[in-house]
């Protein structure tokens, strides 16, 4: 099963500003050292070899997957500020 929901005593859904951690991509080259960006989700991916980003809230989770030229992001980069911004930059670039 991919996606798995959280269980736990911290709220559900996950919502507000958290760090990535692990970035292993280009689509973050320029990323702010203090890289907080917006989650609103009831619903995680574990870590996988295609994981890009970590996050931890409840337990560590992919924040973000690249798998050839697709990318996927579990935050909302529209809605993450000078961070999102620079993300959705990137991936214009590409």
């Amino acid at each position: 099963m991919w996606m798995l929901k959280f269980t736990g005593d911290e709220k559900i859904p996950h919502m507000g500003w958290n760090d990535l951690e692990n970035l292993q991509s280009t689509i973050y080259n320029n990323f702010p050292v203090n890289n907080q960006v917006y989650f609103v989700h009831s619903y995680y991916v574990p870590a996988i070899p295609d994981t890009t980003a970590t996050c931890n809230y409840i337990l560590p989770f992919s924040a973000s997957i690249q798998k050839n030229n697709f990318y996927a992001f579990q935050f909302h980069p529209e809605k993450s500020s000078t961070a999102g911004e620079i993300l959705l930059q990137n991936f214009l670039n590409i």
